[in-house]
């Protein structure tokens, strides 16, 4: 858009212009979308309809998969219709929603990964004090202050990214609207917002990467006292998972979001929004669920019960 003009809408840049490659991009966009879809769903239904899950790791569970089905559904139905369209708009308003929503999703996913955490360790180190420790309202209180917590962090930096003038370029290097490719395109100084941006970053990056890292090494130092090879083994293979993913969550994030926007690189810029967008939603229902024995036989209940009744099934039931 010519200097001067104020801009009223966005276009998203995407991966591609090429028809081919966006057809292909939109076959696989939409199969990772409906696996992150389908995955999170069963564990959303196995917690809620089964009471043998109705403890509090299994409550934040639940909570993280409800998250990731809004975290997933904000950017990827977007950049499908994108790719299947060539129709990249996006409103000012809607796109001010979005960055709303990916980062107020962004700060939750990170909060609930360092609360569920601390619930491990507090399962593993404390046995005797866990159901004082987390207790009913201490779980929805953590689950509850994570949600309101996420959404005034993302309103402060929505508000301080939108209050800047745009009147240039509207073309947004990214498949959604993100706030480092955003302040490349105001017509005026950014640093205060960049500073801001990394400041806050840095403290709530930091204090739950310590808190992460502080339980699963009083986890792990506990774990090798344990006399049971079989036991150190399924503490190990299930925790590791887990830090494997936030690393992969808070690295690439960081990656994005804290370095200057003046030495960014775009395409890099889009590969790492594609792992911490997609990636998570995508493995949290399998690391920290469908690996879970209970989990798969509350699922097996669930569905195997509607898909392959048994003959008993069909009796006529006793009036």
């Amino acid at each position: 858009m010519p200097n001067g003009t104020v801009v009223t809408e966005f276009l998203l840049q995407g991966f591609s212009d090429g028809w081919d490659q966006q057809i292909l991009l939109f076959v696989l966009f939409l199969g990772l979308y409906l696996a992150a879809l389908v995955g999170n769903l069963l564990i959303l239904a196995a917690v809620a309809f089964n009471r043998r899950l109705h403890t509090p790791m299994y409550f934040f569970l639940g909570n993280l998969s409800l998250l990731d089905l809004c975290y997933v559904s904000v950017t990827v139905p977007k950049a499908m219709a994108g790719a299947l369209t060539s129709s990249r708009r996006i409103s000012f308003s809607a796109c001010a929603a979005q960055v709303f929503l990916v980062v107020t999703c962004a700060v939750a996913e990170l909060a609930l990964l360092t609360v569920m955490a601390f619930d491990r360790y507090v399962a593993i180190c404390h046995p005797l004090h866990y159901t004082v420790t987390m207790s009913r309202g201490a779980c929805v209180r953590l689950a509850a202050g994570s949600w309101i917590g996420s959404a005034v962090c993302s309103a402060l930096h929505t508000a301080n990214t939108f209050r800047l003038p745009f009147c240039g370029s509207n073309v947004v290097a990214q498949f959604f609207c993100a706030i480092p490719q955003l302040l490349r395109l105001s017509c005026s100084e950014t640093r205060a917002n960049e500073l801001v941006m990394i400041a806050l970053g840095s403290l709530l990056d930091g204090f739950c990467f310590a808190l992460i890292i502080a339980s699963y090494g009083c986890i792990f130092s506990t774990v090798m006292r344990i006399p049971s090879e079989q036991g150190r083994y399924k503490v190990f293979s299930t925790c590791l998972p887990h830090l494997l993913v936030f690393g992969l969550f808070i690295g690439t994030a960081s990656f994005t979001y804290m370095q200057p926007t003046s030495t960014s690189s775009p395409a890099l810029d889009r590969l790492a929004a594609v792992l911490y967008c997609l990636v998570p939603p995508l493995m949290n229902p399998i690391i920290y669920s469908l690996r879970n024995s209970e989990v798969k036989a509350c699922l097996w209940t669930m569905l195997g019960g509607r898909l392959f009744p048994t003959k008993n099934s069909f009796l006529p039931r006793n009036p």
